[in-house]
Formats: structure tokens, C-alpha cells, sequence
């Protein structure tokens, strides 16, 4: 993992802060509930709009397509597949936002936007997401479906590459959505520039153990080899382009991804909520983790509002990363010397790219982007450590969805990318090597989404790839729903009980707002 940042003294926080309201997208502009906030839920303002929770950011040269770069983004994490009745759509009034930067000066040369609309069906008739199985995209029992408009903003000139695209929807279950591979297919889309694009729910990539946050797994590496992110699912954005229309001159790019929301969030007294004013940021992401851990709680959300162009003006950021805490704290608790600072090792792999590998060409401004050379070619068999072992196409070259992260980084913070040899005490990382389900062969390669039906992937990974198994998750949610010894559900007369009076309060609010609007 990336280094913690020490709490720093008041003032720092407010220079922090100050930084972020003077270079754009202050936090303080945002009203009530609006989420700041990329990765797993690191930012303090992101539990009231987890839409707007951008999780990870990959770019890799694709494996299939050698020529073409594939650039994934997720959102709204910890998704629970039998979470219904409203399920997971990506968020309206939001851009969804992957940006380039192709001469090393840390601003966007290129940004792909990707803007959602929701067709809700529903109405009064039912709270069902569909009221049948669902064979297609447009099947008449899919009652909530989104679309997508993709656009593309270069040298200040704005290109539509795709308009009203479908979004693969929620996996409901088995039931609903028999074939769900058939309905993915369907949600990848060609594009202009010879692009290829996919959005819809997915299995989270993204595998750890997340036991790190108990002292670093519970103090004595007890607290391992479980994947907190089994059977979970995230709203993912896959984008696959042609590398000629990424790079100008430097075969080196700098990838990042934000969230865009208006300024102000106003909640009616009838319920609906309506977004106002200018668009400003409040998510970003690059590199893994750097937000959830490296950045203190007191900063994450000017963190987030911050430009990569301005991340080298903020000295408590930099210096967390020339002076870690995590080294200091594996020397405490587990009595491994921490590496002598300043970590310049570290500023070149999350701040500049490294010479030789994935640093610009010319001069280069400082700033947490996951930076890709797209000149060096997939490999064959990657290795889950990347660069470390000797794979360059691995992370921090870009990032793979095969790439293990947290012991890459966990390893690059106790000084292997300065010793160039594995620190031996810590070869086991957090435990967890892989994903739980295999990722796919070709666009858009992540896994399906694990379904409504117990846990279990539907139809298997794409492309071959292995099932989830039964379950799916640590918990059998089973267990809560267990009958009593004389084979009756308890909870069932209760729960009747629940939605009588559930209806009741419905058909009086429904009939107060209509007399309402007769008035």
C-alpha cells in the first residue's frame, strides 16, 4: 500500500485546503451530502453519494490489441448484488470523467466524458427494477435503463463519439436476467476514433485484504488472506482507443479520473432532490490507494478537489510522500528498519515516473497520475508484482487488472524499488494474490458481476474464466434468514406487518402530493 501521511498540524491542513479553493473545485462550495471522494470510501464526505465514488483507475496496453490502450475506471463501490429494490445506476448530473495528459505538463490534453440519463418505468405500478426476465436491452420487463453520451474534449474542441449508448444494468439475479453475458455483449459499443466502449455493473477487480486498517493487519500479520471484496460488485467505465490518438510525440501517458458534480444539491420538501450551479470536481483518481492511505483525513477532500497540475505547490502532500509513515509504522510493530529518508524513490514513482520506464520525455511537472508507457508491449504471462519482478508492463507502468498493488506498494515502501530486491519478511503482502473471479481475454476483460442469486457470478468470467463458486462473500447471508425448528420464518409476519404499514404511508403521501397539485 502506499504511504500513510502523519495528521499535520492545523496550519498545514489549511494551507492544504486553501490550495485546493484557490486552484478551483473547493470542497467548501459543495452543499450539504455531496460526496469528495475516490477510492473505497477514503473521504470523509463520500458516504452520502457514493455515486460519485470513483475507485480505481487502470490503463494497460491491451493484451489482444497491441496497438490499442485500455482505459477502465470504476465507481459506487462495495455494491451488494441482492441490493434492490434500486439497484446500482451510475450517477445523473455527474460527468464521469478519464483525462489524459500526453506532454507531461499534468493537465489534460484529452478528456473523455461520460454522461448518464435514466429511464425509470416504474412509476405507481410497481417497485420492481423488472417485472420479468430480462433478454435484451431493450426488453419491455427492464424498467429501469440508462443511457450514456460519450464525448471527447481536445485542443478546446468537443467531439461526440457516441450518443444514447446503453448501460448493461444491475445484475437483479438468475431469474430476472437469465443470460446475463448476452446482455454485457450488448452494452460494448464501437465508437468514433475506432474506439470501443462499455459501461455497465461489473465484478470489483480490485482485490486485498482489508484488515490493513486494524494496524496493519492486526499487528502481527495474523489478519490476512482474506479478499474483502469477494463477491462485491462496482459500476464500471471500460474505454479501449487506438495508442495514436493518446500520444503526441512522447509514446509516455499520464492517466487520470475524476467525478464532476454541480455545485449545489438542493433537497425538495416532495422528496426529489435537484442539482444546481457550476460543475466542480469531487473525485479524483490515479495511482492505487494514494487518497485512502496516503492522504490524512483532514485533506482527503481538498485532495479531491485539487488539479494534478497543482499537486507539487502542496508541500504536506509531497512530503508525505518523501517521508512516510508506513515504514516508520512496520519498524514499530514488526521492528523492520524503516528506509532512510527523503523517499526520492517514491516521489519518482508517484510523482514523476521513473527514467527509463514511464517518466515524460522534457520537462515534467510533478503530480500523482498513473503514468503509462505505451511503447512497451503486453507480456505474455504478467506477473501479479509487475515491474518488481522484472514484468515492465505491470504497475507503476499503468496498471493491470492482474496487478497486486497492495504488495507492490507495500514492497516499493519498505525500499525495493531503491535495493531492486524483494524485502523477504514481507513477501506475503496482505495474503490475497488474485481476484476471486478470472478476468476476460478481451474487451472490456472485467469479470461479470456477481449475481442477485446467491452470490455467484452468472454464466462464469467471460471468456473461459472460472466461477465464483457458491456464495461468493465471507458472509452467508443465508444465516439471516434461517427458519425456526418448526420450519416457519418468524420474520415473515413481521415483515408483512413492515410493508402493510410501508403501503399505508405511501398511498397518504401519493394522495396528500395529488391534492397537492389540484390546489
Amino acid at each position: 500500500m502506499t504511504p500513510l501521511l502523519r495528521s499535520g498540524p492545523r496550519s498545514a491542513v489549511a494551507a492544504f485546503a486553501a490550495s485546493a479553493v484557490a486552484f478551483g473545485g473547493s470542497v467548501a462550495l459543495l452543499g450539504p451530502g455531496v460526496s469528495s471522494a475516490s477510492s473505497h470510501r477514503e473521504a470523509p464526505q463520500l458516504i452520502s453519494d457514493p455515486q460519485a465514488d470513483n475507485t480505481d483507475v487502470y490503463a494497460y496496453v491491451s493484451p489482444d490489441k497491441p496497438d490499442t490502450v485500455t482505459l477502465i475506471s470504476n465507481w459506487l463501490p462495495f455494491q451488494i448484488p441482492q441490493g434492490g429494490p434500486n439497484f446500482y445506476p451510475f450517477a445523473e448530473d455527474a460527468h464521469h470523467n478519464i483525462k489524459i495528459d500526453n506532454d507531461g505538463d499534468a493537465k489534460p490534453d484529452i478528456t473523455y466524458n461520460w454522461d448518464f440519463s435514466t429511464q425509470d418505468l416504474r412509476g405507481l405500478d410497481t417497485f420492481l427494477y423488472n417485472n420479468g426476465p430480462v433478454t435484451s436491452l431493450d426488453d419491455e420487463n427492464l424498467l429501469v435503463r440508462q443511457t450514456y453520451t460519450l464525448t471527447k474534449t481536445e485542443d478546446g474542441e468537443v467531439t461526440t463519439l457516441v450518443e444514447d449508448a446503453p448501460v448493461a444494468p444491475s445484475h437483479v439475479g438468475d431469474a430476472s436476467m437469465p443470460d446475463y453475458q448476452a446482455l454485457r455483449d450488448a452494452a460494448v459499443v464501437p465508437t468514433k476514433d475506432n474506439a470501443m466502449s462499455f459501461a455497465g455493473q461489473a465484478d470489483d477487480p480490485f482485490f486485498l485484504d482489508l484488515r490493513v486498517f486494524d494496524l496493519l493487519y492486526g499487528g502481527d500479520l495474523s489478519e490476512t488472506g482474506i479478499d474483502h471484496l469477494n463477491g462485491l460488485n462496482v459500476n464500471t467505465i471500460a474505454f479501449q482507443v487506438p495508442i495514436r490518438f493518446l500520444t503526441d510525440g512522447d509514446p509516455v501517458i499520464g492517466v487520470w479520473s475524476t467525478t464532476d458534480r454541480p455545485s449545489m444539491r438542493v433537497q425538495n420538501a416532495d422528496g426529489t432532490q435537484v442539482y444546481k450551479g457550476d460543475f466542480v470536481q469531487v473525485s479524483r483518481l490515479g495511482n492505487p490507494l494514494v487518497n485512502e492511505v496516503v492522504i490524512p483525513a483532514g485533506l482527503k477532500d481538498a485532495f479531491n478537489a485539487l488539479a494534478p497540475e497543482n499537486d507539487a505547490s502542496v508541500a504536506p502532500a509531497v512530503d508525505r510522500v518523501l517521508d512516510p509513515e508506513v515504514p516508520k509504522l512496520i519498524e514499530a510493530i514488526y521492528g523492520i528498519p524503516a528506509p532512510k529518508t527523503p523517499r526520492n524513490d517514491l516521489f519518482k514513482v508517484f510523482l514523476t515516473g521513473i527514467e527509463g520506464l514511464n517518466k515524460p520525455m522534457g520537462k515534467v511537472q510533478p503530480a500523482e497520475l498513473l503514468r503509462l508507457n505505451t511503447s512497451i508491449p503486453p507480456t505474455e504471462e504478467p506477473n501479479r508484482l509487475g515491474v518488481l519482478a522484472g514484468d515492465l508492463a505491470g504497475f507503476p507502468n499503468g496498471r493491470r487488472l492482474v496487478d497486486d498493488v497492495v504488495d507492490i506498494e507495500l514492497q516499493a515502501l519498505e525500499g525495493a524499488v531503491r535495493t531492486g530486491k524483494l524485502v523477504e519478511a514481507l513477501a506475503a503482502g496482505d495474503g490475497v494474490d488474485m481476484n476471486d473471479v478470472a478476468f476476460g481475454h478481451t474487451f472490456p476483460y472485467v469479470a461479470l458481476p456477481h449475481s442477485g442469486s446467491g452470490g455467484s457470478v452468472a454464466g462464469g468470467a467471460p471468456d473461459g474464466g472460472v466461477d465464483a463458486g457458491a456464495g461468493g462473500t465471507a458472509l452467508d447471508r443465508r444465516s439471516l434468514v434461517m427458519p425456526a425448528e418448526d420450519g416457519t420464518a418468524p420474520w415473515l409476519p413481521m415483515s408483512a406487518a413492515a410493508f402493510g404499514v410501508g403501503f399505508a404511508m405511501l398511498g397518504w403521501v401519493v394522495l396528500r402530493r395529488q391534492r397537492g397539485q389540484v390546489r
